[in-house]
């Protein structure tokens, strides 16, 4: 099972932030970023709290299909490692 927000910028995060850690405790093993269409820099910062929430679980967590631009901010940022 895999969250997959389509949209993520500084006017959703809070809300799409709390759907994926919902997902994440409900079992969710996946962010899936292939439909993601809109998207600024808390994304990034949304795909790191996510990667946090599963390592306290013990949960590996899968981030598929990054589009590229969200790839390169992680770069810019310095933290495309972590993803």
């Amino acid at each position: 099972m895999n969250f997959a927000p389509s949209v993520l910028t500084q006017a959703e995060a809070g809300e799409v932030l709390r759907a994926g850690l919902h997902a994440l405790a409900s079992g969710a093993t996946g962010i899936d970023l292939g439909g993601l269409q809109r998207f600024d820099s808390t994304a990034v910062a949304a795909l790191l709290e996510w990667r946090r929430a599963a390592a306290r679980r013990g949960t590996p967590l899968q981030i598929s299909r990054m589009p590229e631009g969200l790839e390169s901010l992680a770069r810019v940022y310095g933290v495309a490692h972590l993803l």
